[in-house]
């Protein structure tokens, strides 16, 4: 008999497991799922600790359910748009578009102000562990330097 109660288990575990893994691609929220299916998050994070197959279905699905997510974001932002939403506008163009993107500038009215090869090594280096490439900018006496976005930034822009 206890056998039996076993396989049951083990069934009821594999529906729960297989339910689970197309809630996430719905909504991509461990959290939620849980909560819908009352499975706990100790059960959860076991099963997919001992469970490889599982592990990748959940990240698949996960994947999967953020991009339906950024899709149905997305959709109603153009549709904010179309609406003329000035707000919905200009975040539209802060991530999609160069020239609106945020910019970091630092600027010096320092003009005899010399930098060692050193220093200017640190600040590249800073620089582009920051994902920023560096642009000097001339205005009169004062000199800038313009940080944009690396061209990896703006895909990952264009991604999301």
């Amino acid at each position: 008999m206890p056998e039996k109660k076993y396989q049951k288990a083990q069934i009821k575990q594999s529906k729960q497991k297989e339910l689970f893994i197309e809630q996430l691609k719905k909504t991509p929220i461990v959290q939620l799922v849980c909560e819908k299916l009352e499975v706990g998050r100790t059960s959860y994070y076991r099963w997919y600790k001992q469970d490889e197959k599982f592990a990748e279905e959940v990240d698949k699905s996960l994947s999967e359910g953020k991009y339906l997510v950024n899709d149905m974001a997305e959709s109603v932002i153009i549709n904010a748009i179309k609406d003329r939403n000035l707000s919905a506008t200009f975040f539209w163009l802060k991530h999609h578009h160069g020239s609106y993107a945020n910019r970091v500038e630092l600027t010096t009215k320092n003009g005899d102000l010399t930098l060692t090869d050193e220093q200017k090594e640190i600040i590249r280096n800073s620089l582009s562990l920051a994902s920023f490439t560096r642009k000097e900018v001339s205005d009169g006496n004062e000199k800038a330097i313009q940080s944009e976005p690396t061209d990896q930034q703006e895909a990952d822009r264009k991604d999301n």
